[in-house]
């Protein structure tokens, strides 16, 4: 059966209490993956993949999920500032749609707008070059989408009358 594919408070209903989760940042040319320990308190970069096909980019997500024991993916989706959702957006949620049918893992879909501008800033205040920002972005986007999903998680189950 397909996984399902759901805004993020509701994908993590499905997900078990503990086990990591894999987050995405997904661009033309990359994919930057971060993954969070078991807890989900902290998400940490491990890969940029460079786009191939759809079925070897895929293969590699899967691979890393297994590797890592992961019970879910988080996947960013690049919302527009009014709210609305583009033609990346849109293909963000087509692979989520292909992604599904080759894994039975709950997919979260978080609102990653501004996250690459954010990553962005950072590594200029770190007086980093073009060129190794370039290198990283993906990852680090990955980890930022990630990150906020598990502190938003974090704030839900801090919440009264939440388990």
């Amino acid at each position: 059966m397909p996984a399902s594919i759901l805004p993020l408070i509701e994908a993590a209903a499905l997900w078990p209490p503990r086990g990591a989760l894999i987050g995405l940042d997904l661009g033309t040319k990359t994919i930057g993956v971060a993954v969070s320990d078991p807890d989900r308190k902290l998400a940490t970069g491990i890969e940029t993949i460079q786009r191939k096909a759809f079925t070897a980019d895929a293969t590699r997500l899967l691979a890393l999920a297994g590797e890592r024991n992961v019970t879910g993916f988080v996947l960013g989706l690049p919302i527009n500032m009014d709210g609305s959702e583009g033609p990346r957006a849109q293909s963000t949620r087509a692979f989520a749609r292909n992604f599904a049918k080759l894994t039975d893992l709950p997919i979260g879909l978080w609102d990653e707008r501004l996250s690459t501008a954010a990553v962005e800033r950072e590594l200029i205040g770190m007086d980093m070059s073009r060129a190794k920002r370039a290198k990283v972005i993906d990852e680090h986007a990955a980890i930022f989408i990630l990150q906020g999903a598990l502190d938003r998680l974090h704030v839900l189950r801090q919440a009264p009358g939440a388990t």
